[in-house]
């Protein structure tokens, strides 16, 4: 009989925790050539509780009970958003966007505005566009490492950020946010040696780093804005969005809302170089490549980091014969899954988390919490990186510290 007891409270208990949350699940693709969209924004409309999609347009939406009645929007850059009410969601969601037209070269030419001055304005206004106020972000942050085509470690960590405002740093390369941890899984791999060929550093700090917003890292020069170019001009969320871009020495585009010169989204790519970047042993490295995408959402007239993502490549070559040894990858990315606007919480000194690597700030490895937890949702491609990784043993038991 209290056996029969037990499991009949730990029913209720389930029931419980599960009527909490509900889950939308779905993929969102372009109508006109069914190609999938990434990274398309899917958040409840007003709220400032959103997921992005993986490669593959998938996503899973994990949206507390009390948003029931609330409105779905998906966007995406380019595309009429999609909406519609929660309640109304049944079953998986397939969702085609249909892509705004072209606004022709000719129309921009014509306005009086070069892309130097749009973003001239948009950096001048960075201040009046982002938070001045002290504020909380909820993130999922992941790394994955690879080593001559194979992935050899993946970390997954749960965290809070907290901000005093957008400011201008004294200092453009030191970490102004403190992050808490909250949870952290991470394979086995990070024990292999390969990881030495890495930085050990705390790559979620050097990840925030690369916040060219928040850390005023574009150079407000005349000759910076005489390079930016004026592309066709886009749309988001129903607002027009001017597109300027530098496509020298580097890729840079960057998208700014017409109304308020509000940046939204930033793209930059950078190719090989021949410096020298690091050595170990009888091998010497030289930078290969990156590519980073940075998107910004507005709640409450502001706007708050929406997602980093981060790819870098570094070439490992003979120190004797200049041959090449094998190319390692980084890939990084963090998604701000809750916002908290003029927050009274704070983050103490005490309670950050330590400025080395994270795989050194173990804590037992909590299912029920990633189960709930918005996540990049895995896509096919992660497929390759579960089944290198899997060499060791399966995830759940190198995320537990088994083998």
């Amino acid at each position: 009989m209290k056996h029969i007891i037990f499991l009949a409270c730990a029913f209720v208990l389930w029931q419980a925790v599960c009527a909490q949350h509900f889950t939308v699940s779905g993929r969102v693709t372009d109508v006109a050539s069914g190609e999938a969209l990434p990274f398309a924004t899917v958040a409840i409309k007003g709220k400032a509780i959103s997921t992005i999609t993986n490669l593959n347009g998938e996503f899973d939406f994990h949206i507390p009970a009390e948003f029931r009645n609330e409105i779905l929007t998906i966007s995406m850059m380019g595309y009429v958003s999609y909406e519609m009410p929660v309640w109304a969601v049944e079953g998986p969601l397939n969702v085609q966007l249909q892509s705004y037209p072209t606004v022709l070269n000719e129309v921009v030419v014509s306005e009086s505005l070069a892309g130097g001055d749009i973003l001239r304005i948009a950096l001048a206004r960075i201040e009046q566009n982002y938070p001045m106020r002290p504020f909380l972000l909820e993130g999922f942050y992941r790394d994955v490492k690879k080593v001559a085509g194979t992935y050899i470690s993946l970390l997954e960590a749960a965290v809070k950020i907290y901000d005093e405002d957008y400011a201008a740093p004294r200092n453009k390369f030191k970490l102004r946010e403190r992050v808490r941890l909250i949870e952290v899984r991470k394979s086995l791999g990070y024990e292999s040696r390969f990881t030495g060929y890495f930085d050990q550093d705390n790559l979620l700090e050097d990840l925030l780093l690369h916040n060219n917003i928040r850390y005023r890292q574009i150079e407000a020069t005349e000759a910076l804005f005489a390079s930016m170019k004026r592309e066709p001009d886009s749309y988001y969320n129903g607002h027009e969005v001017y597109v300027v871009s530098h496509t020298e020495q580097y890729l840079l585009r960057i998208y700014v809302e017409k109304k308020s010169y509000a940046i939204l989204h930033l793209t930059y790519e950078t190719g090989s170089s021949n410096e020298t970047v690091g050595k170990r042993g009888k091998l010497v490295s030289r930078f290969a490549g990156l590519k980073k995408d940075i998107a910004f959402r507005e709640v409450d007239g502001k706007m708050y980091l929406s997602y980093i993502t981060m790819a870098s490549r570094v070439n490992w070559y003979d120190r004797g014969t200049d041959s090449l040894r094998f190319e390692t990858e980084l890939f990084q990315q963090l998604l701000i899954n809750k916002i908290h606007p003029n927050t009274s919480e704070r983050i103490a000194t005490t309670e950050k988390m330590r400025n080395y690597g994270l795989q050194y700030q173990d804590r037992p490895y909590n299912r029920v919490f990633w189960e709930n937890y918005n996540i990049i949702k895995d896509t096919p491609l992660d497929k390759k990186i579960v089944e290198d990784l899997e060499r060791y043993a399966p995830l759940h038991r190198q995320f537990e510290g088994r083998q």
